[in-house]
C-alpha cells in the first residue's frame, strides 16, 4: 500500500464522511463473509446427502446479496460524498494559496500545468481519498483475521495462506521507487502537454499570423509521443505490481484447495470445515483484489500529489504578517522613503533611493524611460514584493504593518493587460462590486469613456464579452477594466498604462472623465503618452531607478531633463505620424495601391 502525506493530509479534512465510507464498507464485506459461511452449510448438506432445511439457507444467501447491494449502494454514495468534500476543499486550499503567491511567486509557472493540477490533479485525489483509502484500511485488517479464523481449522492451510498474503501484500512494495519515479515522469509529461495545447489555443490568432501552427502541431506530436511513452514506461511497472499480486492469489488459493483437499481425504476436517476452508481461502484474497482495482483508480492522485503538495506549501514572496486593516475613510496619502529594490535575477538596482510623496485625494502621475523602475514602484506599493531597504506608507502606516488582504481590497488597480471573463459585461464590472446598482454601472462607465459604446450593443450591458474579453476591442476591454477599477471604490486608484490601447481621441476623453471620477480617491497614473497626465497634479519623473524630478507640467518642461526629452520625444513621433497620413492622403489612387 502508497500512503502519500499529502493525500493523507487531504483526507483529513473529510473525516466523518470518509469514516461512514469505511464503515459501510466493512458492512459490505461481513456480507461477503455471511455469504462463504453459509454457501459452506449448504455445499456440506449436498454432500452429505441432507436437502432438509436447504430452502431456509438458501433464503438466507438471498437476503444477504440484498443487504450487500443496498449497503454497497450506500457506500458508494457515501464515499462519493467524501471525494466531493477532499477535492472543494483542496481547491479551495490551493486557490487561495495561488491568490497569496500572487503573481510575482507565481511567474514562472505555466498556466496549463497550474490548471493539470487544480483539475485533473485534485481529481485524482478525490479517486485516492474516497475509494482507495477506504479499501486499504479493509484490506489491513480482514486477510489477517480471516487468516486466524483459517488457522482454528486447518493451520496448515493457514500457512499456505499466510505466505501468499504476505507476498501478495508486500511484493509489490520493492517496486513502490521505480514506480513513484514513473509516475513523476508520466505526470510531468501530461502537465507539459497540458501547458502546451493551452498555450497554443490562447496564442492561436497569433501563430496564424505568424505562420508557426505547423511547427506548434510538430511539438505537440513530440508532447504527446512523450506521454505515451511515459505512460507504457509506467504499465510496464504496474503491470509487474499487478503481476506479483496475481501470482500470489492465484497460488495462495491454489496451495489452500490441496490442503483442504488433503485434510478431508484423510479425515482432519469434517465437510462443513473443509467447504468453510475453500470460502474463506476466496475471502482472504477478495480485500487484496479489490484494493489492486481501486490503487489503479487512485493513482493519478498519487501521481499528481508532489505538485499539489509544492503548490500548497510554496512560500510567498511577501510574508502576511500584518495585523491592521486598511480602513481608510478619506483618500489616504502614499509615501516612498529612500526605497531601494533590486530583483533577485538581477544585479543592478531597479530603484535606488526613491523617495516622493502622492499627495491624499489628488492624481499623481509616474513617467519615464522603459527601465526606469515604473512597475517595480507599483508592485511594491501593492506589497507583491517588500522593498531592500527604506519604507513604503499609506495614510501613515507601512504597508507590511497592513494585512494583505485589506490592503489590496484598499488599492484599485487597472493595468495595460486586462482580463475580462466569460460573462455579460454587467456581470464583469460587478465582480468589483457585486451589490452596484444599474445606475452606478453606467455612471462608471460613462465615466470610462465606454457607455455609449456599450448600449450601441443590441444587448447593451447583457452582451456577453466572450473569454478574455474576445468580441471587444483592446480599447474597449482597457476601458471596461476602468469603469471596473472606479465601481469598486477603493480610496487608492492605480492606472497603469490603462489607456495604451485607447485612440488619442477616446483617451482625452478619459483624461477629462477622469477627474471627477475619481473625486474623493489618491490616483497614481502610469503612462507613456504624457498627453494623459500632463493635467496631474503631481508629476514624478523616474530615470534609472532614481527621482529626477518632479513638480507639474509645466515647471518640469520648463526645467528641461528627462521629462523635457520624453515630450520633444512624442511630440516627434507624432508630427512623423500625422505627416505620413497626409502623404498618403495626398497620394493618387494608384500610387497609393502600388505602395
Amino acid at each position: 500500500m502508497m500512503l502519500h502525506p499529502e493525500l493523507l493530509r487531504a483526507a483529513r479534512t473529510a473525516r466523518r464522511p470518509l469514516g461512514g465510507a469505511t464503515a459501510l464498507l466493512a458492512a459490505v464485506t461481513l456480507t461477503h463473509l455471511a455469504q462463504a459461511v453459509l454457501l459452506a452449510v449448504v455445499l456440506s448438506r449436498i454432500a452429505q446427502g441432507d436437502t432438509s432445511g436447504l430452502a431456509p439457507l438458501l433464503l438466507s444467501v438471498l437476503a444477504v446479496v440484498l443487504v450487500r447491494a443496498a449497503l454497497g449502494r450506500a457506500q458508494r454514495l457515501t464515499a462519493v460524498t467524501a471525494g466531493a468534500a477532499v477535492r472543494i476543499r483542496l481547491r479551495d486550499t490551493l486557490l487561495s494559496r495561488l491568490g497569496e503567491l500572487g503573481p510575482t511567486a507565481i511567474t514562472g509557472a505555466r498556466a496549463g500545468a497550474v490548471r493539470a493540477t487544480l483539475v485533473d490533479g485534485v481529481e485524482g485525489v478525490d479517486a485516492y481519498v474516497s475509494r482507495y483509502l477506504p479499501q486499504a484500511l479493509i484490506t489491513s485488517a480482514v486477510p489477517p483475521l480471516l487468516l486466524i479464523a483459517v488457522a482454528l481449522i486447518e493451520p496448515y492451510a493457514a500457512l499456505a495462506l499466510g505466505l501468499a498474503l504476505v507476498l501478495a501484500l508486500f511484493g509489490p512494495r520493492g517496486w513502490d521507487r521505480l514506480l513513484a519515479r514513473r509516475g513523476k515522469e508520466h505526470w510531468d509529461s501530461y502537465e507539459a502537454l497540458a501547458a502546451d495545447y493551452l498555450e497554443a489555443l490562447q496564442g492561436m490568432a497569433t501563430l496564424r499570423a505568424a505562420g508557426a501552427v505547423g511547427r506548434v502541431r510538430d511539438r505537440l506530436e513530440q508532447r504527446s509521443a512523450a506521454l505515451h511513452r511515459a505512460t507504457v514506461a509506467k504499465l510496464r511497472v504496474s503491470l509487474v505490481d499487478t503481476g506479483l499480486t496475481d501470482l500470489a492469489v492465484q497460488g495462495g488459493t491454489a496451495a489452500a484447495v490441496l490442503v483442504a483437499c488433503s485434510s478431508a481425504a484423510t479425515g482432519r476436517t469434517a465437510a462443513t470445515g473443509t467447504y468453510l476452508l475453500l470460502m474463506l481461502a476466496s475471502e482472504c484474497f477478495r480485500p487484496i483484489r479489490d484494493l489492486s482495482r481501486e490503487w489503479h483508480a487512485g493513482y493519478l492522485g498519487v501521481s499528481a500529489a508532489d505538485g499539489i503538495a509544492a503548490l500548497r506549501t510554496a512560500e510567498p514572496a511577501v510574508a502576511d504578517r500584518g495585523t491592521v486593516e486598511a480602513r481608510w475613510d478619506t483618500a489616504p496619502e502614499i509615501r516612498f522613503v529612500d526605497v531601494h529594490f533590486t530583483h533577485p535575477s538581477s544585479e543592478r538596482p531597479a530603484l535606488d533611493g526613491v523617495t516622493f510623496t502622492a499627495p491624499a485625494g489628488r492624481t499623481t502621475a509616474i513617467v519615464g524611460p522603459s527601465g526606469a523602475g515604473k512597475s517595480t514602484l507599483l508592485s511594491l506599493l501593492l506589497r507583491q514584493r517588500d522593498p531592500d531597504s527604506g519604507h513604503v506608507t499609506i495614510a501613515g502606516t507601512g504597508t507590511a504593518a497592513y494585512t494583505l488582504a485589506s490592503l489590496r481590497r484598499g488599492i484599485a488597480v487597472v493595468s495595460q493587460e486586462t482580463y475580462l471573463f466569460h460573462a455579460t459585461i454587467a456581470e464583469n464590472l460587478r465582480i468589483a462590486r457585486p451589490d452596484a446598482t444599474d445606475g452606478q454601472l453606467r455612471a462608471a462607465a460613462r465615466a470610462a469613456g465606454i457607455h455609449q459604446e456599450i448600449t450601441a450593443f443590441p444587448q447593451g450591458y447583457d452582451t456577453l464579452v466572450g473569454e478574455r474579453g474576445a468580441t471587444l476591442s483592446g480599447g474597449q476591454r482597457q476601458r471596461l477594466a476602468l469603469a471596473r477599477a472606479l465601481l469598486a471604490d477603493a480610496p487608492v486608484l492605480i492606472l497603469d498604462e490603462a489607456t495604451s490601447a485607447v485612440d488619442e481621441r477616446g483617451e482625452a476623453r478619459i483624461v477629462r472623465e477622469l477627474p471627477a471620477a475619481s473625486r474623493g480617491r489618491t490616483c497614481l497614473v502610469v503612462a507613456h503618452r504624457l498627453d494623459a497626465v500632463r493635467h496631474a497634479d503631481h508629476i514624478v519623473v523616474l530615470d534609472g531607478g532614481r527621482v529626477e524630478a518632479s513638480g507639474d507640467h509645466s515647471g518640469l518642461l520648463a526645467g528641461g531633463g528627462v521629462y523635457a526629452a520624453l515630450v520633444a520625444a512624442g511630440r516627434t513621433a507624432q508630427e512623423q505620424v500625422g505627416g505620413t497620413s497626409q502623404e498618403q492622403a495626398g497620394r493618387p489612387a494608384h500610387e497609393e495601391h502600388a505602395a
